[in-house]
């Protein structure tokens, strides 16, 4: 029978790939991986990032998180947290997969902007909102799979310059979309469906000369639900 002391000492002289497939053994030990995950937070460590939920602000990408991100291969969500904070995973361009766990219920802004290798990304049925940005020029993502989630809200240019991006799931409980979610995601809709055309929400007016430029997010959306039916 192993001892608390026993295990905290442990888990000292563990690699943080061996600490994440712990967290799935009993609540005691549990309980000392994800305090020592913790401690890896908010440090640079390899090509892990381990994430609490935390934002990044625009003077830590000044600080050299930038080129960091450029080499992270994987993301660790600390357990029990309810947000992947903003910017969490800004320019990790060879971030290949992410696995949302269950309980996490929004998505922040700008979380993986940029992260042009990123092909497989599961979602928890918890999730509810996806933020501003929030897979901007994501170029290697092909399908996104929101079905079974609560998503009720899509942050304006959440799938902007998602090239690749060619089928998507979206669930009842969306009812809300900011503009430009799907800013050329050509190969997600029909060529009658112009996504090409960048709709400016701030835009007052148009001159009478001007043809008027219409966001087609809700008709996009309207689009994957009839494949859906």
């Amino acid at each position: 029978m192993h001892t608390d002391d026993f295990r905290r000492l442990f888990v000292g002289f563990v690699m943080v790939d061996t600490l994440v497939a712990m967290r799935w053994l009993e609540r005691k030990w549990h309980v000392v991986v994800e305090k020592k995950l913790t401690e890896f937070e908010d440090e640079p460590f390899g090509e892990i990032v381990v994430h609490g939920g935390n934002d990044i602000s625009d003077e830590a990408y000044s600080d050299g998180t930038e080129e960091r991100m450029k080499l992270v291969t994987k993301v660790v969500f600390l357990l029990n947290i309810m947000k992947v904070g903003d910017r969490a995973c800004l320019f990790a361009s060879i971030l290949v997969t992410v696995d949302i766990p269950e309980g996490i219920t929004s998505i922040g802004y700008d979380s993986f902007v940029g992260c042009s290798s990123l092909k497989y990304i599961t979602f928890p049925k918890s999730l509810t909102s996806i933020g501003k940005g929030c897979f901007a020029y994501c170029s290697s993502l092909v399908f996104v799979d929101l079905l079974h989630t609560n998503v009720q809200e899509l942050g304006q240019c959440a799938f902007y310059n998602c090239t690749s991006l060619r089928e998507m799931k979206v669930p009842d409980s969306l009812q809300a979309f900011g503009s430009n979610v799907f800013y050329n995601c050509s190969e997600l809709v029909p060529s009658h469906i112009d996504v090409s055309e960048e709709y400016d929400s701030d835009l007052e007016s148009v001159e009478e000369s001007d043809e008027e430029r219409v966001d087609v997010t809700s008709e996009v959306i309207a689009h994957l639900r009839s494949l859906q039916s």
